[in-house]
């Protein structure tokens, strides 16, 4: 009882949560009030505290485990939690695995398979520039999300994301021989590795300076410019590989300064869409009921997507 996904409308809770984020507001009554978003393996939930009190914030600090006693409620279709009293827990004893999801695979499974990907590039240039990148975050790369709410919003989420897009590249590189898989291959393993530098890390992930004043895509270029010119690799090919994480976004709405000019940087935008949208999904669909719809999802239009009865669980 109190997990966050088991939550029902109505339910009393008195269960540990760790702090994903917290901001201080002013209603229209003009009193101050608690917005936070709890956290626990098997999600997060929006929680209001609205009596505030001294050391509230710094109590409500990210990345901070709490005993919340709380009220569950439904408000337009999305379960809520008005908090009642909280207690601190002594970091010492808190178990975080508890309190933030894993990806679906475990982490030495991926780290194997996507060295696999990368030795299996055949071009001596793009398999040691692609590796030295990737080497120069490897801790950061196998345990970062992916994003700090959307998609592979996990712990592992960033590997999980790169790997999936490998393997799809690898599959499509089958249906279409003319894409060169060497560029495609080494383009999903690095396009994000970034993140690593934009993100603060798996627990009550945030977006740092550099994050928010550069962007995981800039950050990447210059480092695989770095990389090239310390290992004298063809101007040509850097230059390709810098253009492929560049336009990984497609559009410059979406955080990408220029649109996909070569075949293989167009693949590799669709597949990190492609992969991006399931994933997220999925994390969505997860919490409908068969036959229901879910929420309008923002990084979806706005749609409201339907769960089709077919995907009722068989007694």
């Amino acid at each position: 009882m109190g997990k966050i996904i088991d939550l029902k409308d109505g339910d009393r809770v008195f269960e540990q949560y760790m702090v994903k984020s917290c901001d201080c507001l002013t209603s229209n009554a003009g009193k101050n009030y608690l917005n936070v978003t709890l956290q626990d393996s098997s999600g997060t939930v929006t929680a209001k505290k609205w009596d505030v009190y001294p050391g509230d914030i710094e109590l409500f600090t990210p990345g901070n485990v709490l005993l919340i006693e709380g009220a569950a409620l439904s408000y337009k279709g999305q379960m809520q939690m008005k908090i009642l009293s909280v207690d601190p827990v002594d970091a010492a004893l808190v178990d975080y695995s508890r309190f933030i999801p894993e990806a679906p695979e475990k982490k030495e499974d991926m780290e194997k398979e996507i060295y696999a990907f990368l030795h299996s590039i055949k071009d001596d240039d793009i398999r040691k520039l692609s590796t030295a990148v990737l080497e120069r975050h490897k801790n950061e790369y196998f345990t970062y999300p992916a994003a700090v709410t959307n998609h592979h919003a996990f712990l592992s989420g960033l590997a999980y994301h790169s790997l999936s897009m490998a393997r799809l590249a690898d599959a499509i590189c089958h249906l279409y021989p003319s894409l060169n898989r060497d560029y495609l291959i080494a383009g999903t393993l690095i396009h994000d590795i970034g993140k690593t530098v934009e993100l603060s890390g798996p627990i009550a992930t945030r977006y740092t300076l550099e994050g928010k004043l550069v962007g995981h895509i800039v950050l990447l270029v210059g480092e695989i410019r770095e990389e090239s010119q310390k290992l004298g690799i063809d101007e040509e090919k850097s230059a390709l590989l810098e253009h492929m994480v560049v336009s990984h976004h497609s559009k410059p709405e979406f955080g990408s300064p220029i649109a996909p000019l070569t075949k293989e940087a167009l693949v590799l935008g669709m597949i990190d869409d492609l992969d991006a949208k399931i994933n997220l999904l999925d994390r969505v669909m997860s919490l409908v009921e068969p036959g229901e719809w879910s929420t309008k999802q923002h990084a979806l239009d706005d749609r409201c997507f339907y769960r089709p009865t077919f995907e009722k669980k068989e007694d």
